[in-house]
């Protein structure tokens, strides 16, 4: 027989199905949210890196049940004719029908391109490795780092996780010492001498998102995010505190500057935390 505290559990999930945001209003009413978390709190974050031993640099991150992991591979390519002295940096975001329900196998749906695209935006912007540095011989060989990360479990916010395990890995990555030969025309590398990414800033990300207009919820889960009405996503310097970029997507695309400031000035909190991270 099932006790009385099953059948409550029972009647709760039947009801979080069927009326999602009659569940999320009733607990935003009494200030908290159904992980039991306060509106502005954030999930524990896990980093660990070097884990995969066949990249040339790796990580694997948990934010709460989010869990990302990246790994970094090097090739040699010709550069481009007008950026003859710069390397290449390509993020990659994978989501697969493992991570998640809601996602099916086959190519990569619209959602991971989209984020794929955010990423390398906020890899972009923040100037995280001078693209010269990749460069071996000017026209002739350059660094191509495929930054490549797969979701295993799908939980909300895989924007910040993501773009938290491809810095890790980025830092973890190694290069081996490349010499560019004019005379064979070709590129010979030594793995007894690596060399560490020269990193010039480090982007960290905090996402919130805006429920009925003025509620914000820092680092919305998945049962949170399609119930939202917006997602704001504050990126700045892990060192330096600079901010980098701020983004929003949704059906509301104009929250007020008193929700701007909040979200910059809750993310400057969280960057204090995130940075001992990596």
């Amino acid at each position: 027989m099932t006790t009385t505290s099953e059948n409550d559990t029972l009647k709760a999930a039947i009801f979080q199905r069927l009326h999602p945001r009659i569940y999320l209003e009733r607990f935003l009413a009494e200030n908290i949210r159904p992980d039991g978390r306060v509106l502005d709190t954030w999930r524990n974050v896990n980093v660990n890196v070097g884990s995969i031993t066949t990249a040339d640099g790796s990580a694997l991150v948990r934010l709460g049940n989010t869990t990302v992991v990246c790994g970094v591979k090097a090739e040699i390519a010709e550069p481009e004719l007008d950026r003859e002295g710069e390397g290449f940096l390509v993020p990659n975001l994978d989501l697969p029908a493992m991570c998640s329900p809601k996602f099916k196998p086959g190519p990569p749906t619209e959602e991971a391109q989209v984020l794929s695209d955010r990423l390398n935006e906020a890899l972009v912007a923040s100037g995280i490795l001078p693209l010269d540095s990749l460069c071996i011989y000017r026209g002739k060989a350059v660094w191509v780092l495929y930054v490549d990360a797969t979701c295993i479990n799908y939980d909300g916010n895989v924007f910040d996780a993501t773009l938290l395990a491809m810095v890790a890995a980025l830092k973890n990555t190694q290069l081996p010492k490349a010499t560019f030969d004019e005379e064979t025309n070709r590129t010979t590398c030594t793995r007894k001498t690596k060399l560490p990414l020269q990193i010039a800033r480090t982007p960290l990300s905090m996402s919130f998102g805006v429920f009925d207009s003025t509620t914000l919820l820092a680092d919305p889960t998945s049962f949170e995010e399609p119930l939202l009405d917006t997602t704001i996503s504050v990126v700045l310097d892990a060192s330096s505190g600079d901010l980098i970029s701020a983004t929003q997507l949704g059906i509301d695309t104009t929250p007020t500057q008193d929700i701007l400031g909040s979200c910059v000035t809750a993310a400057s909190k969280r960057r204090l935390a995130l940075s001992g991270h990596i």
